[in-house]
């Protein structure tokens, strides 16, 4: 539970806690939320599923479904919360808006997390009571999260995995901390009670946020529910048969332990890291250091007649010319590994790796002959391929880390910032590293010039970041980002035979000509650590397996153009689909332990759970129809039993094909199934969390484009950002955590609703604060009363509307109502909800204000109104106000979206944000007024009367006319930013005030439209209004006692004008100041003492 924010006094919450609890109950008594296509006997078979959209809206929403080890968070809700504001809106277009959810089972955690309980439960007890004290306990360390070294690639950062992981050690505390009480755990050591215990949960916790969830169409996934079973059956059969699931060598994260593939759900930590290809460069040992060589020369047990590599890992074999020598670190303990004909100088782990990449004598075998610490080998003579120097040196590198790569780096410091800033640093320090001078002295050999950064990218780079050593880690991260990037895309070869080339073009070919002499290898390893859920450092083996072909170029072709016509909400989310499908590869389609569905063709292997996640929003349109439980243990409606359910009729229902010969369905049954199927779908869009971009929602569109005509491709996805909680990371171990459950128990649905809404839209992280939802308690209450006792009030005004108040009130409600259907049609529930709630009831404040007598109708239509746009985010206090309040019949749930009454009529709203900042601006003009000035009374004695004189300019001044004509011709020119420009228009004394005058022009087109920036003339008319709203005006001021007011109105520059309520001809006050900058709209203040 968050530690954040207490509550003192529940009364309020829990008043709309009792509403909201009423009407779920009587939400589900209705089945407002199950919604069905129309049906055949309403409209034929033969109607294609265009026109039955045309003439039955609809629109359906889902979301990644929620992993069943555990219960929903507070991030999960943010997730369903997108999902449920849209439904709720589209539902009140007039559409069948359906909102399905399932529940994810499949994969290794459950089976690990149970297969853990069971080994904890014979060493611990069955009730976990004899656990070691916590002091004897290992730390686990996390490992740090490092950048992503091809540069190339797209990447979430976040872990899902990982942030699901508790402080927990063993397996039983973090069923504790799920708040599962002791004497139950040990049920959780069988893996179907994971199935059957967490998915009523996950129910009722979204039914208690009010969720339009239609619970028929649930399901737990794996063979638990044999519908499912089948239909992920099928996908496999069909996926196979068009050529997209094939057989072979490729390479993937493997974990040792437990002998299979480790796959994205698979891992504790590592979640979306993939195998990344380096090519291992074999640099020749001539002849050893002298420690080195007394190691060497003492074992027995190596070959002196092979020759030994240093292997380095490189991303760049197109560099490997500007080698000036090799790096190891003095720190590290490398082996002398068996390589065949060979021997290898490398890291234990990087070797491991190797032994499963048909790159060592014997699969699996990592056990060095001899192991020589780095600082021995400093000094050694070796032969570097492709270098321009035939005979270099080992050096030493004390950045090198044995986690990454062999642990051996090639030195190229034309191009790599770290290797010219420690060869920089060797230069200067040679005794110091114990090193002789000329080994280090070699001069740097331009391979490839840049547009930017010439022939010397990282000589370039490290003056430009002033970097200074070799201790500039961060710097020097940065850097090798840039050099890495600049290189690859601008960048074009100055040596070697691929002289003119782009770098993009020539790397692949140094790389293939490197590998046909002998001189490298393709050599793979994790991107960054993964460790799987059993607590294995994973690998990257080279597999015979199941794999789904990404990637191949006519089916990525498809992807893409799927891809351009969706709706993505966001540019940074196509530019993040497009890197990923630029890069995603093969996917290991199956795995041999965990829970699943059996691969149709070869049952020893099980489907796992990415590739089962695909395309399961198509079976949400059939499922309640085939059973009537999650389990699908009670047949649904069509009498259809699973082992009824063959590829051939799935076929039929999803593609369309009418060719079914063995089948004992009825045709009708059969019909209603398709119908169902192609009235829903596509699917209009499939809400996630944007870490599930690089794989999960490129899956999706990738297995839809195969499987569905083009038609039922889906329309959009919308990838929302992670959720912090009170500005900081949810986190179970500092106690900055809510589930969904303790959310709601909180603060009441209706006020979390608001404030996940209000949290954010974007795909950056979003913030629930915990004291937006308190405020959103406040408010709501507060309205509710409020709108109660207004209903049954006798002294409002009835009659004709036309008082400027409630004219004004009722074009400014219009005018919300408008700007809050485009942000909800937009889906930006922020902005929805500052129009539509704080906007809204703001207008309806300051109309109860200056009406004095407010209007029954206007207010019967605020209370109606301001219920409709709350409806899609707070769905049970609309509902109240809606029924109890107004008196309804029918639920809000089906209520129209309100629009506007009439045309909004913009003179009259500027009119009143004219008043507005006048009323403002009199209350700024009294307070400088009853300011001491040094050594001076205040202007105004508060003690006497005073007299308000407004001084409202008819005209603009010419100086500021001839501006704004300078602007609009340099904005249409668009030289508008160019400074030198502006001021060759303006005459030298003008310049003063000219200046800060188009400084403000600039401002406001930076977020006004133009044609309103450059309008001269004011949309109302000011003397009219200050007459309309003179009692108003009057009583803006708060501490003076305005005995008199006046407003006179006259030509700019003239002493003389006209009081706009006598017709007299008045002088003007001797306020300088004040007349000068009086202009249309913008009214001159003068408080004087009478």
């Amino acid at each position: 539970m968050s530690s954040g924010l207490v509550l003192e006094n529940t009364a309020r919450r829990d008043a709309l806690i009792a509403i909201e609890k009423k009407y779920q109950k009587i939400w589900a008594e209705e089945h407002q939320f199950e919604i069905d296509a129309p049906s055949i006997d309403d409209e034929p078979i033969t109607m294609d599923s265009e026109e039955l959209h045309r003439k039955y809206p609809k629109f359906m929403s889902s979301m990644a479904y929620p992993y069943m080890n555990g219960v929903m968070h507070a991030g999960h809700c943010f997730t369903l919360s997108k999902v449920e504001f849209s439904i709720g809106f589209e539902r009140m277009n007039g559409k069948r808006a359906l909102f399905p959810l399932g529940f994810h089972c499949t994969g290794m955690p459950i089976l690990a997390c149970a297969d853990k309980l069971k080994r904890e439960a014979e060493l611990f007890g069955k009730n976990f009571d004899n656990v070691p004290a916590e002091e004897e306990e290992i730390k686990e360390e996390t490992p740090a999260e490092k950048d992503h070294e091809d540069v190339t690639k797209f990447k979430a950062k976040k872990s899902k995995a990982a942030a699901k992981k508790g402080r927990g050690k063993y397996q039983f505390e973090i069923m504790l901390q799920l708040g599962i009480p002791r004497e139950e755990i040990i049920k959780f050591a069988d893996a179907k009670y994971w199935l059957t215990y967490f998915p009523p949960l996950c129910e009722s916790d979204c039914t208690s946020l009010g969720a339009r969830i239609d619970w028929r169409r649930s399901f737990v996934t794996t063979d638990a529910n044999p519908y499912y079973d089948a239909f992920i059956r099928w996908q496999m059969n069909k996926l196979k048969t068009a050529g997209k699931i094939k057989f072979g060598e490729r390479y993937t994260i493997y974990s040792e332990k437990d002998g299979q593939a480790c796959m994205d759900h698979d891992r504790q930590s590592g979640e979306g890291v993939t195998p990344q290809e380096y090519i291992g460069v074999k640099i020749e040992a001539l002849e050893f250091a002298d420690d080195a060589a007394k190691i060497i020369d003492s074992s027995s047990d190596l070959d002196k007649s092979k020759k030994f590599y240093f292997v380095a890992a490189t991303l760049r074999p197109e560099t490997m010319y500007g080698q000036t020598c090799c790096f190891v670190s003095p720190t590290i303990e490398y082996g002398i590994f068996d390589a065949g004909d060979s021997y290898f100088i490398t890291t234990e782990r990087a070797f491991k790796n190797m032994s499963y990449q048909k790159l060592t004598p014997k699969r699996g075998f990592y056990k060095p002959i001899v192991t020589v610490p780095g600082k021995a080998f400093i000094g050694t003579k070796i032969h570097a391929p492709q270098s321009v120097y035939p005979e270099l040196r080992i050096l030493p590198m004390e950045t090198v880390i044995a986690t990454k790569g062999t642990g051996v780096v090639t030195c190229v410091p034309s191009n790599s910032p770290d290797d010219y800033i420690t060869t920089k640093d060797l230069l200067h320090k040679p005794e110091y590293y114990g090193i002789k001078p000329e080994w280090i002295d070699h001069e740097i050999v331009p391979i490839m010039h840049t547009e930017k950064y010439g022939d010397l990218t990282a000589k370039a780079i490290v003056e430009e970041k002033k970097i200074q050593s070799p201790k500039d880690k961060n710097l020097l991260a940065e850097a090798k980002k840039i050099a890495y990037k600049e290189d690859y895309y601008t960048g074009t070869m100055i040596y070697g035979p691929y002289k003119g080339e782009k770098v993009e073009q020539a790397k692949n070919k140094v790389k293939a000509d490197m590998i046909a002499a002998g001189e490298a290898f393709v050599y793979n390893e994790p991107e960054s650590q993964v460790m799987s859920r059993s607590g294995d450092d994973c690998i990257v083996s080279l597999e015979d397996q199941w794999y789904v072909d990404y990637g191949e170029e006519s089916w990525k072709k498809q992807a893409i153009e799927c891809l351009e016509g969706m709706q993505l909400f966001a540019p940074e989310v196509k530019n993040a689909f497009e890197g990923v499908l630029d890069w995603l590869k093969n996917w290991a389609v199956c795995r041999t332990y965990g829970l699943g569905t059996r691969l149709p063709w070869d049952e020893k292997y099980l489907v796992e759970s990415l590739s089962d996640s695909t395309i399961y929003q198509s079976f949400y349109t059939i499922a309640h129809l085939l059973f009537k439980d999650y389990y699908g243990n009670e047949i649904g409606p069509l009498g259809i039993s699973a082992d009824q359910m063959t590829d051939e009729v799935f076929d039929y229902i999803f593609q369309h094909q009418d060719d079914v010969k063995n089948t004992n369905i009825p045709l009708p049954a059969l019909q209603k199934l398709r119908r169902e199927f192609e009235y829903f779908y596509p699917l209009d869009v499939s809400i996630s969390g944007k870490d599930l971009i690089p794989n999960h929602l490129t899956f999706f569109i990738y297995t839809h484009v195969a499987l569905f005509p083009k038609k039922f491709w889906p329309k959009g996805i919308r990838a929302n950002g992670h959720l912090m909680l009170n500005n900081s990371k949810m986190s179970k171990s500092t106690g900055n955590f809510m589930t969904l459950e303790q959310t709601v128990e909180k603060f009441g649905a209706d006020a979390a609703r608001i404030a996940f809404a209000d949290a954010g839209d974007t795909v950056e992280d979003a913030n629930f604060d915990e004291s937006n939802a308190n405020a959103a308690i406040l408010r709501l209450f507060n309205l509710k009363e409020w709108a109660e006792e207004i209903t049954k009030e006798s002294n409002l005004r009835t009659g004709e509307i036309t008082d400027f108040f409630d004219i004004a009130f009722e074009h400014e409600m219009n005018a919300l109502i408008e700007k809050t259907y485009e942000q909800y049609a937009l889906t930006n529930y922020k902005n929805a909800l500052k129009y539509g709630l704080f906007d809204f009831q703001a207008a309806r404040d300051y109309y109860r204000e200056a009406s004095g007598v407010m209007h029954k109708d206007l207010i019967a239509r605020y209370i109606e109104t301001q219920a409709l746009l709350l409806a899609p985010i707070a769905p049970h206090f609309a509902e109240y106000i809606y029924r109890e309040v107004l008196g309804n019949q029918t639920s809000v749930q089906n209520a129209k979206f309100p629009r506007a009454s009439k045309p909004v009529d913009k003179g009259v709203l500027a009119a009143l944000d004219y008043l507005r900042n006048l009323q403002r601006s009199i209350r700024e003009g009294e307070g400088q007024a009853l300011k001491k000035k040094k050594g001076k009374s205040a202007e105004i004695d508060a003690s006497k009367p005073v007299k308000l004189t407004l001084l409202i300019s008819e005209s603009f001044p010419e100086w500021q006319s001839q501006c704004v004509e300078i602007v609009r011709k340099l904005f249409s020119e668009q030289t508008l930013d160019d400074n030198k420009k502006v001021r060759e228009h303006i005459e030298p004394k003008e310049m003063k005030r000219a200046m800060p005058f188009i400084s403000l022009l600039k401002q406001r087109l930076a977020n006004e439209k133009p044609e309103d920036v450059f309008e001269r003339e004011l949309q109302f008319s000011e003397i009219d209004t200050v007459k309309a709203a003179a009692r108003n005006v009057k009583k803006a001021a708060q501490a003076l006692k305005i005995a008199e007011f006046s407003a006179i109105s006259f030509p700019y520059g003239a002493k003389t004008g006209k009081d706009i309520f006598t017709g007299e001809e008045v002088e003007i006050p001797p306020v300088t100041k004040i007349v000068e900058n009086a202009v249309p709209g913008n009214p001159g203040v003068v408080f004087q003492n009478i």
